[in-house]
């Protein structure tokens, strides 16, 4: 299972507004299928953005995707002219999206303290607050972002606690006094992918999450897994890669993160806490990711794996 912002205009061969090369979105998901990702949720990060990603989810059956707003787009709610409609646009997208059996959280929302000149915190927290009425409203999970915010984040979250059944803070890169706080949360699960994984002190964070707790995810085409980052020495899958100028759909582009490379978080996340059968991490962790947003999905999940286990054993 791997979230991933798919409407980035890097998947459509754009860089920086420069196009380098075709879309690739087609070859990107084949890569992923072919190395075992099962489901793929693509990020909602506005009202356009949202409406596209349920677009490209009705495209394949194995993808989904979220409605909502991110932390650093939140001016859109204000900038619309009229804020409830804008919020009622949502609601109505999010709800015929359940109806195609495509949308399966709110979000991506949230806290993000670091890019303020995006969007200034009391916006941010007006409309983080907001988007749990869409939750409560449909019942569906949270796709969550806290950057630089933990504190304001999780008096929101506390105070709206009964009000979202479920959620992910996800590209987490906190303390670990952060990380307590979020699994105080009994229905808050914590998502790590490269950017959690960057430094030592990352790494020992990581260590201190149950596996019952965790997910883990790309983000791509961001937070890759660099050759810089702590955790490279526990990556054992390594695809070829080409810089964006020398395309070739056999190869990865050099610095874009794809979904097929989820299976590096899992290795990493296996090897800095000491766990040899990554199988069974993996399992761990896709069944999560099911109680969450794929809740009707558990069972036959569970026992797929279980017989998967079985006919290996």
């Amino acid at each position: 299972m791997a979230p991933i912002r798919m409407i980035d205009g890097m998947f459509k061969g754009i860089y920086n507004g420069k196009q380098h090369h075709v879309s690739d979105i087609a070859t990107v998901l084949s890569r992923a299928w072919n190395a075992g990702v099962d489901r793929i949720i693509v990020t909602g990060g506005s009202l356009e953005e949202s409406k596209e990603a349920l677009a490209i989810a009705e495209t394949d059956g194995r993808l989904f995707c979220t409605v909502g707003v991110h932390p650093t787009r939140c001016k859109e709610f204000e900038e619309s002219g009229d804020p409830e409609k804008h919020f009622q646009a949502l609601l109505a997208l999010a709800k015929e999206g359940i109806q195609k059996g495509k949308v399966v959280a709110i979000g991506e929302c949230g806290l993000d303290y670091d890019r303020l000149h995006f969007c200034p915190p009391e916006i941010q927290k007006k409309y983080f607050e907001k988007q749990f009425e869409l939750a409560y409203a449909t019942k569906l999970p949270m796709f969550l972002h806290m950057r630089a915010a933990a504190e304001d984040f999780c008096e929101i979250v506390e105070r709206n606690i009964n009000k979202f059944i479920g959620g992910v803070t996800h590209s987490f890169t906190g303390s670990a006094e952060d990380c307590d706080k979020l699994l105080s949360f009994h229905n808050m699960y914590v998502g790590v992918n490269g950017c959690s994984l960057k430094m030592a002190e990352n790494l020992d964070v990581v260590r201190g999450i149950p596996v019952e707790r965790m997910m883990i995810e790309t983000d791509s085409p961001y937070c890759e897994i660099k050759s810089t980052h702590a955790g490279i020495n526990f990556v054992k899958s390594l695809w070829p890669s080409k810089k964006k100028e020398k395309y070739d759909q056999e190869s990865l582009v050099k610095g874009r993160n794809e979904p097929c490379l989820v299976r590096q978080v899992l290795e990493v996340v296996a090897g800095c806490k000491g766990i040899s059968d990554i199988d069974q991490l993996s399992a761990t962790l896709y069944q999560n990711t099911c109680r969450v947003f794929f809740p009707h999905d558990l069972d036959s999940a569970a026992d797929a794996l279980l017989a998967g286990r079985h006919e290996s054993e």
